[in-house]
């Protein structure tokens, strides 16, 4: 049994503004029409694959599952991980996971994939797998190295070893490196970069996980001894996960194994790790600027341009990135997006939200942006997905009026449940018990306002909610 695993962690801090903490990039459609993580999940689904395992955060656990209905895809699951404790632990519960699916009599082999990368040559990436199977089977531990297109300073390389391929066994792991090393890595012809993308048996990685960090997998193995089951995801206890040693596949185990091997990629791979990185990964205009959205460019050369909604008008720009969101504008030389990181640092210790929360904030049942506010009111438009509702609630420092611009809504408010339809409108008083539920086959558009004293998201007493959701809006 080929089970894809998919790593959807990470916290958005390299493409941010358009990336976020609650919503980093894998959810995003960056390269197309559909995000990464649905790429990811499209190029596995023409392999003869069982349901995809994912491994993802708490915080992310609904856009996870929103994406994969959006497929059409059913997971074999969706593990949950309290706290981040990098990729070794991660692949080791959804290894456990896996010889459960798989049951006696038969193997389990994974395929792990970050959710968060992209590749043009689909078929390229299935003559690697295939030659990875091959070797797993036999009872590798496969990595897949990308064949390097230039010096690039920004990932690690792994040295291959002498054979005659298309395997090989891997000489040694090399961390990121400067300019001039990276390019005599390029030119020997002897490095591939590191993918962190990887092929072996449930077993084999327990069993060597067991050698090299055995502490490691007996967390793992209490972690998944306590998971609980809550609607379609499993979660890790957090009092079993949190005490596991926190690393890397490649320092726990690839590194310390004599099974490891390395199969080269060569199938237009990208992490797309950074601004430039995106750039350099699509098709630019004569001038080589790649543009999305709202955009008008004069005589600007070699420019990212990114508009979520605004206009967004360079002139005499070179070799930039500009990213305007709802909420935030980054302007930054490509050469220096590396630092975008670094800027996502200072304003979380200026205490800002948004390196965290888009204006628009991303829920279960729909989403909600807040479109203006002041001491004592909030105006925001609230979109309900076909089916779906809220919680049933109460707030006791503000009142609410609801529009209904779009769609029909089925109304609680205390005792009364009623219909809204297009410009209709209600008023639900501070301390009122009410919800919003969206009965048709079109999304609901709503604007709410808000006003009191207090208007924080954490004044809100639930009492009912289909997803599961305790304490504040989450």
């Amino acid at each position: 049994m080929l089970i894809p695993v998919i790593l959807s962690g990470g916290s958005g801090t390299r493409l941010w503004p358009l990336s976020r903490e609650h919503h980093p990039k894998q959810f995003l459609p960056l390269v197309g029409e559909e995000s990464l993580l649905q790429d990811t999940l499209r190029r596995v689904a023409k392999l003869e694959v069982a349901g995809p395992l994912v491994v993802c955060n708490e915080h992310h656990r609904f856009m996870v599952a929103e994406q994969l209905r959006q497929m059409d895809v059913t997971p074999s699951g969706i593990l949950l991980e309290p706290v981040g404790r990098n990729t070794a632990p991660a692949v080791a519960v959804a290894a456990l996971a896996a010889q459960q699916l798989a049951g006696a009599g038969e193997e389990a082999i994974m395929l792990v994939l970050p959710a968060d990368h992209m590749i043009t040559d689909v078929a390229g990436f299935h003559r690697a797998v295939s030659v990875g199977l091959k070797e797993a089977r036999a009872g590798k531990l496969v990595t897949f190295g990308v064949v390097p297109t230039q010096a690039e300073v920004g990932y690690g390389y792994i040295r291959r070893g002498q054979g005659a391929g298309p395997g090989y066994p891997i000489a040694e792991f090399v961390e990121k490196p400067n300019a001039e090393r990276a390019a005599h890595y390029v030119a020997s012809g002897e490095y591939l970069w590191n993918s962190g993308m990887f092929m072996f048996s449930a077993t084999r990685y327990l069993e060597e996980l067991a050698v090299f960090a055995p502490a490691m997998r007996v967390c793992c193995e209490a972690a998944w001894a306590a998971a609980q089951k809550d609607l379609d995801f499993t979660r890790l206890p957090i009092d079993e996960f949190s005490v596991c040693p926190s690393d890397s596949i490649d320092y726990a185990v690839m590194e310390k194994t004599a099974s490891a091997i390395v199969v080269p990629l060569d199938a237009g791979w990208s992490d797309v790790g950074s601004w430039s990185a995106l750039h350099d990964s699509l098709p630019a205009d004569a001038f080589g600027n790649v543009s999305r959205g709202d955009v008008v460019s004069e005589d600007s050369v070699g420019c990212y341009l990114y508009s979520t909604g605004r206009l967004v008008a360079t002139v005499g720009l070179t070799d930039h990135v500009v990213i305007e969101t709802k909420d935030a504008v980054l302007v930054a030389p490509k050469a220096r997006v590396q630092d975008v990181k670094n800027l996502v640092t200072t304003l979380k210790k200026l205490g800002r939200s948004e390196p965290s929360l888009h204006r628009e904030v991303f829920r279960p049942w729909g989403s909600y942006d807040s479109i203006d506010g002041g001491a004592r009111f909030k105006v925001k438009r609230l979109t309900v997905n076909p089916g779906a509702k809220l919680s049933l609630q109460m707030h006791h420092h503000r009142a609410e009026h609801w529009i209904v611009v779009e769609g029909n809504a089925l109304v609680t408010c205390n005792e009364r449940v009623f219909s809204l339809s297009e410009n209709e409108s209600t008023y639900i008083p501070q301390g009122a018990t009410h919800r919003i539920e969206n009965p048709g086959a079109v999304p609901l558009h709503i604007i709410e306002v808000q006003s009191g004293s207090y208007l924080g998201e954490d004044d809100i007493v639930r009492f009912e909610d289909t997803y599961g959701r305790q304490g504040t809006n989450t």
